[in-house]
């Protein structure tokens, strides 16, 4: 089959301007999510750290602080997760056939080879397999801030190849959470969750377009979910796929859908509180008596290893076997070395490899040593990819 790389990967009439406008916002909150995890290290170690942690183990009601932000306000991060995958898959790029083969084929060898690469480093400890999943992540936020200092030396395709490749990447973590990360379950809260939603799609097919009686019952929805032994946050998941949604939404004089209004409505309060407050609680570390030696044992390495090395094999190898295949072209007007510099910056799995990390192993002592692991991966993964996205250029490697 013949591929005609100018119209395979290229932006859909009408879907410029949108894109353009959810990537200036990406990397606002990339550059915000960037400063607060910068300051929860500092504060961690100042001499404000014992307060900065003793806040976080807190407990307001049931939950403490961190468990609050992790739990609860992360649903609604979710939430707009689920949100932004539906509209992708139904009125967006990944709506064609055609465009979903390439970011699927990358996220998905991107998530196998670091989970790969971990547990070669992380050898046989039985512990230490069950954070098999930390490195799969990309952190789509703090990817696209980082590329956006590079301004129009990156083509916009190349742009959305990166958001498509997160977007399916973010379901994929979806999936892994629900399944590998769930303790004993609840048989009458998922029934419970299970009647909640059975409602809010009903009341999607009878065609109710008004947000209210889908947010009140998300609350119930999350409530459910906590007590089901499922973790919280795919409430959040759940309640996406059953806000309204068509395909002509957002097209020129088509209607503003409320999965739209939702998501529009949520994504300021995601980008510039929710996830920088994620980063702030959850990246500080105590370096105090920590030295080289902690920072290459099996579970930090590994992950840095998944991040920085596996993530940007599996998608460079990824795309490079759906061009060679003819299943996809090129993303249109860049070289193959904007791809590989597109392939590291995925190794950023900054956000959803904490949140992993923290599913995985609840041990602080653990979670500090994921906690070095995510930043070495992530840092070295964002200096290398700007620094090779920004020595190439169009001309380039084609």
């Amino acid at each position: 089959m013949q591929i005609d790389p100018h119209q395979v990967n290229t932006i859909p009439p009408g879907y410029a301007s949108n894109l353009r406008l959810f990537l200036r916002s990406e990397a606002a909150g990339g550059v915000l999510l960037m400063a607060a995890a910068a300051l929860a290290m500092v504060v961690a170690n100042s001499p404000a750290g014992p307060a900065y942690f003793a806040v976080l183990n807190a407990y307001v009601g049931p939950l403490s602080v961190l468990h609050w932000i992790n739990d609860a306000l992360m649903a609604v991060f979710f939430l707009l997760v689920g949100l932004e995958i539906k509209r992708e898959f139904v009125s967006g790029h990944l709506s064609r056939w055609s465009d979903r083969g390439l970011p699927i084929i990358a996220a998905a060898a991107g998530m196998a080879v670091p989970a790969g690469v971990y547990l070669a480093v992380v050898g046989a400890d039985p512990v230490l397999m069950r954070g098999w999943a930390i490195p799969s992540a990309t952190d789509i936020a703090f990817a696209i801030g980082v590329i956006a200092l590079l301004g129009k030396r990156v083509p916009l395709s190349l742009k959305l190849f990166l958001t498509t490749v997160a977007i399916v990447d973010d379901m994929g973590a979806v999936i892994i959470i629900a399944v590998a990360y769930t303790a004993g379950l609840s048989g009458a809260a998922l029934a419970a969750a299970a009647v909640l939603l059975g409602i809010m799609f009903a009341l999607n097919r009878i065609g109710v377009r008004r947000l209210w009686p889908y947010i009140i019952l998300a609350l119930g929805l999350w409530v459910a979910v906590f007590l089901s032994g499922v973790h919280a946050t795919i409430a959040g998941v759940l309640t996406a796929l059953v806000i309204p949604i068509h395909g002509a939404a957002m097209e020129p004089g088509g209607e503003i859908t409320p999965l739209h209004r939702l998501e529009h409505a949520l994504h300021p309060y995601v980008a510039f509180l929710i996830v920088p407050l994620f980063g702030f609680a959850n990246a500080g570390v105590s370096f105090s008596g920590l030295g080289f030696a902690q920072a290459v044992t099996p579970l930090p390495l590994g992950i840095a290893a998944g991040l920085f090395l596996g993530k940007q094999v599996g998608i460079f190898a990824g795309v490079g076997a759906a061009v060679a295949c003819g299943i996809a072209a090129r993303p249109a007007g860049a070289t193959w070395a904007q791809v590989y510099g597109t392939a590291l910056l995925c190794g950023v799995g900054f956000t959803m490899s904490l949140f992993i990390g923290g599913l995985a192993f609840p041990n602080p002592e653990l979670m500090d040593e994921v906690k070095i692991g995510v930043l070495m991966g992530s840092l070295l993964s964002a200096v290398v990819g700007y620094l090779l996205l920004r020595w190439s250029t169009s001309g380039e490697s084609k």
